[in-house]
């Protein structure tokens, strides 16, 4: 029997401690979720995406009566951007979210594994890897990319 380690690189940063470009972003996945429609979860979701030309697009959870409906954050905004942008890849991402009390949550919280994979896609689409910041009250947590959030992924054979 062989045994193998995955490690995945998190760096730790404060609001104060991140770059202009960065805290912009941050800014734009808080006030998305602004946008959210959580009556049943309460569970507020913003995602912003950083685009290789610059241009910053977001999403907001959108939930519905007949689940499995609704959709992330996440989703929403890398299915816009390829909508909108399908020859532009992506540089970096940010996921902030807002408990049901209305505040930021501690912690910051990670995409779930279908917008894991989702986002992979586009990842390989933009033929680099895409920084991610989870966004916490206190903390943010970068990533070097959306491979390190899925690192034994499902890809082509």
């Amino acid at each position: 029997m062989k045994e193998k380690e995955i490690a995945i690189p998190v760096r730790v940063y404060s609001y104060d401690e991140l770059e202009a470009a960065d805290r912009k972003l941050v800014d734009a996945a808080r006030e998305a979720t602004g946008r959210s429609y959580a009556p049943y979860s309460k569970f507020r979701v913003g995602a912003a995406i950083r685009l290789d030309n610059g241009q910053v697009v977001t999403g907001s959870n959108q939930e519905n009566a007949a689940f499995p409906s609704g959709t992330c954050a996440e989703r929403t905004a890398c299915y816009y951007a390829g909508s909108k942008y399908p020859s532009v890849g992506f540089e970096a991402l940010a996921v902030s979210a807002v408990t049901p009390a209305g505040g930021e949550i501690e912690e910051p919280v990670a995409p779930c594994g279908a917008c894991r994979q989702a986002l992979l896609e586009y990842e390989k689409l933009s033929g680099h890897p895409v920084r991610v910041l989870l966004v916490g009250k206190e903390a943010i947590y970068e990533l070097p990319s959306v491979k390190s959030l899925l690192p034994l992924a499902f890809t082509e054979f």
